[in-house]
């Protein structure tokens, strides 16, 4: 099976390497020195403090190997500044039939890498990203979700 490749842009990818180097670097050598200080607490048994170092140690891990997969299986992706239609690293503002223009939501469309904060991500590959692919302000859509058909409105697209 192919692996999944990961739109992103530049600059997701070379935020995902710099968090990549240090956990590597960094972040392993100091959660090794973390579960050393522990183990020489005693019985590791009933050692508190091992059991959260080694369990930061398989989160940090997994990280790794979360970054590692997309650094590798990566297509860059550049975001049109003057498109006036919604597409990967756009961030759409809708509003859902029956709610108001005070409800409006909004969704960044791409890789939850490159999320920005205080908004929702909808991947491209979901109902919902892929119908408002291609769409602009003022189109009305609707998609299938596990509750039934949804429609909404593009209302902003930034």
């Amino acid at each position: 099976m192919a692996a999944e490749i990961h739109r992103i842009t530049q600059e997701t990818l070379d935020k995902l390497q710099a968090e990549y180097d240090e956990l590597t670097t960094v972040g392993r050598t100091e959660i090794a020195r973390v579960i050393e200080s522990a183990r020489l607490l005693g019985d590791l048994s009933e050692n508190g403090d091992y059991h959260a170092a080694k369990d930061a140690q398989g989160k940090m891990e997994s990280r790794i190997r979360q970054i590692d997969n997309v650094i590798r299986n990566h297509e860059i992706v550049e975001r049109d500044e003057h498109s006036n239609t919604v597409e990967h690293a756009t961030i759409v503002q809708i509003v859902y039939e029956g709610d108001g223009d005070d409800d409006r939501q909004e969704f960044f469309i791409g890789s939850i890498e490159e999320k920005p904060d205080g908004v929702l991500v909808a991947s491209p590959t979901s109902p919902l990203g892929s119908a408002l692919l291609g769409h602009s302000v003022g189109d009305e859509v609707e998609y299938e979700a596990p509750s039934g058909v949804l429609r909404l409105k593009i209302v902003g697209i930034r």
